[in-house]
């Protein structure tokens, strides 16, 4: 324990911090770039060249040049996927509702019955479940 001082430990866990950072950074950036359909097929290769040869250049101009863009467009993202997410629960919870109305349970539960999905007692007991 005395060979790596406390200051160390500190820096070295700095340091880790400051990688992953620096990575999850990149990771954001190269996927911003292929989910953005503005700029072309030459435009991202261009800027992949640019993100590998010179890393830090490249993701801080790209910060610089399309950083506003791209809160902007995952906002975009996220607003398309809530909306979606919203008409599956709408369409979903809509597709397997029960029938609003008492005719429509009757008539239901009569259809049942016929098909022998449920017992005349059990056709009864719902029938007078739904006249209360």
């Amino acid at each position: 324990m005395d060979d790596y001082p406390l200051l160390n430990i500190f820096l070295t866990t700095m340091w880790i911090f400051l990688w992953i950072l620096w990575f999850m950074l990149l990771f954001r950036v190269f996927g911003d770039l292929f989910r953005d359909d503005a700029v072309s097929g030459w435009g991202k290769a261009g800027w992949c060249v640019l993100l590998i040869l010179l890393p830090f250049l490249g993701v801080f101009v790209y910060l610089i040049a399309r950083g506003k863009g791209m809160g902007m467009r995952e906002l975009a993202r996220a607003k398309d996927a809530e909306a979606e997410f919203r008409t599956y629960v709408r369409d979903a919870a809509g597709a397997e509702a029960k029938p609003a109305g008492a005719a429509e349970q009757l008539a239901r539960l009569a259809e049942l019955r016929r098909d022998d999905a449920i017992t005349e007692e059990e056709y009864q007991r719902a029938k007078a479940l739904v006249l209360q």
